[in-house]
């Protein structure tokens, strides 16, 4: 299987993933939207950048799960409620320095959101995969 990550040409180069991903992979990997709940059922207590870490853990506990890796992630969508570009750019470097890092070279996206379906949550992920 292979996983290309390409910037065609005559578009910017963004700043850490790529505008277009493609795969030759027979298998595809579609997580639900990751919250940051945790075990119990209660969400992660400490903001928004607390909230992020907890979703980057069920995240990779949800890959591993399902076989995959990071590696092979080839889309992700992130939502964060708010308005504030400052927000945004520390839920994206967070995620970036995290165990999941490697999910974000890929084709992503980051949306700043008026809410998410628990009271509180700040965070959601959405992750496409694709495996041998």
């Amino acid at each position: 299987m292979t996983i290309k990550r390409q910037n065609p040409p005559g578009m910017h180069v963004p700043p850490g993933y790529h505008h277009v991903t493609v795969t030759s992979a027979p298998r595809t990997v579609y997580l639900a939207g990751q919250c940051p709940l945790l075990p119990d059922g209660s969400l992660a207590a400490g903001g928004v950048l607390a909230q992020t870490d907890q979703v980057a853990a069920n995240t990779a506990r949800a890959l591993e799960h399902a076989g995959a890796t990071p590696a092979d992630v080839v889309r992700t969508v992130i939502y964060v409620v708010t308005e504030d570009r400052e927000v945004l750019s520390s839920v994206w470097a967070r995620l970036n320095a995290s165990p999941i890092a490697a999910a974000f070279s890929s084709a992503s996206t980051l949306l700043g959101v008026a809410q998410l379906g628990f009271p509180g949550q700040l965070v959601e992920l959405d992750v496409t995969a694709a495996l041998e």
